[in-house]
């Protein structure tokens, strides 16, 4: 799909479909205004008849209107103008999404962001909302061999008509929003394919490939041999149970010479957990290939990141491994070695995640970063804290998950703070070693935190745990993409 900027609409429209974003108080502008005169006021008519309101999130798909080239026009409510915000415009980019993708049309065209764009929302945010939305929508999971494989949406190319003065910025804006989209599709095939494709060796492939793909992109995988030589015990601990040897991948993405320290994201990459020997209900385990979406969503940013030539040092690092419980798995009990020297006792094989992170954590100063950012689907505790909508982020520096938590507001990708006093600490007490793996079921998420803080201090860092915004369950089960809006809108602030 091709998203283009322009400062007029198209004078043909083949198979086309006009996008109108439209207020409750029924005043038109632009476009709409031109179509409703043209068509003797059919669009006024509607809002007198009560057939479109104009209600936030609103569609109403009409065909053959006078004053338009394109063959359908699509009208999409915004809700009340008082009440106007980045809210309401992703609620209705999504809607408007789902609408015009369902449709046979091949070729959007729109002014809504001249039309729509006052002194609440800029044209340019708008812009990168709805070229998100418009290349998430459209995504469908193709790489399992299906005989009645989902068809692809018809739609082919947007054209977004904005006034000269602001066809760089929005064009800026767009260019943003369609890598982020990307981005966002790479993270959902990630998460979405069946766990004997996609392992810990797949992933380092996958990551080899992605850097063949971008000059500015390497790629690094350390095997299990190098993490032996390392002494990373805590990782090796996770793997060792699984045929499936344990990677740990580097993506670094170089911006510019003086563009400074880098920014490293570390992704948990569990490509399957069934808990180990402390396994897991048999109920639902085959979401457990969604265990590793945290790694799938620094795929994601990283190839963003890449895309868009970011001048920003970016680095990702996913710790990939798989947890089951053969004869040579951890036991509850075991007590190993972290490449940090500190020493762990695993009281939970089910408690892995921290395990490989933790190595991670460590295995990340020797960039000397700027901040660091790790995501995991890593509590069940968080699921219970924030349900489905919101990530937690704790971490050791305000300045960090405070950006994090603005970016989230900026992309509707939001995360949510919870506390990481040294209250909670001594829950990992251990008789045995320096730390146990758990601290019991009370506050899971922030001792799960607590645990990767002891790894994290000789660098800006933040957590998200995304248990439960990374995936769906039920009839419509897949990942979701999340948090890459998130953490690309957090670096596109850094840039700004």
């Amino acid at each position: 799909m091709q998203i283009n900027v322009a400062n007029r609409l198209p004078r043909t429209a083949d198979n086309a479909c006009q996008l109108l974003f439209l207020f409750a108080d029924g005043r038109l502008k632009g476009a709409a205004r031109k179509i409703d005169k043209d068509s003797d006021g059919q669009l006024k008519a509607l809002y007198d008849s009560g057939d479109f309101k104009g209600g936030k999130a609103e569609t109403l798909l009409l065909h053959a209107l006078p004053g338009t080239a394109a063959s359908r026009v699509l009208l999409v409510g915004l809700g009340e103008r008082r009440e106007f915000g980045a809210s309401a415009w992703r609620a209705s980019s999504k809607a408007a999404c789902k609408a015009l993708l369902a449709t046979p049309a091949t070729l959007l065209v729109s002014d809504c962001l001249s039309a729509v764009a006052d002194d609440t929302l800029s044209a340019a945010s708008m812009a990168e909302q709805l070229a998100t939305d418009l290349v998430s929508s459209a995504y469908v999971f193709t790489l399992h061999p299906r005989r009645d494989a989902p068809s692809a949406a018809a739609l082919e190319e947007c054209v977004l008509s904005i006034d000269k003065t602001q066809l760089e910025t929005v064009t800026t804006a767009v260019q943003r929003g369609v890598s982020t989209g990307k981005g966002m599709q790479l993270t959902r095939d990630l998460g979405n394919l069946a766990p004997n494709i996609c392992t810990p060796s797949y992933l380092a492939v996958q990551a080899e490939t992605l850097a063949a793909e971008h000059e500015s992109l390497t790629a690094t995988i350390v095997d299990e041999d190098e993490m032996e030589s390392l002494g990373m015990g805590a990782f090796l601990a996770v793997s060792r149970g699984s045929k499936q040897p344990g990677k740990l991948i580097v993506m670094e993405h170089k911006g510019r010479k003086r563009a400074g320290k880098p920014i490293v994201f570390i992704g948990k990459g569990v490509t399957f957990d069934t808990g180990g020997i402390s396994i897991k209900p048999s109920d639902s385990m085959d979401e457990m290939k969604y265990d590793m979406c945290g790694a799938a969503s620094v795929f994601g940013v990283m190839h963003a990141v890449a895309s868009l030539q970011l001048p920003l040092n970016v680095i990702g690092i996913v710790a990939a491994a798989e947890n089951m419980p053969d004869g040579d798995a951890a036991r509850p009990g075991d007590v190993v070695t972290s490449l940090s020297g500190q020493s762990i006792e695993i009281l939970n094989t089910d408690a892995e995640g921290r395990l490989v992170l933790c190595d991670a954590l460590t295995y990340a100063e020797r960039f000397d970063p700027d901040t660091v950012i790790d995501m995991a689907t890593l509590t069940g505790a968080c699921i219970i804290a924030l349900g489905h909508v919101a990530s937690a982020v704790l971490g050791n520096d305000q300045k960090t998950i405070s950006a994090l938590i603005d970016a989230g507001e900026q992309s509707g990708d939001r995360c949510w703070s919870l506390p990481l006093w040294d209250d909670y600490q001594p829950q990992l007490d251990s008789n045995f070693a320096d730390m146990a793996n758990i601290g019991g079921r009370p506050a899971g998420t922030i001792t799960a935190a607590c645990f990767l803080s002891r790894f994290a201090t000789q660098f800006n860092w933040a957590h998200l745990d995304i248990a439960g915004t990374a995936w769906t369950s039920g009839k419509d089960k897949g990942a979701t993409g999340r948090p890459v809006p998130l953490l690309m809108n957090y670096l596109f602030n850094r840039l700004d």
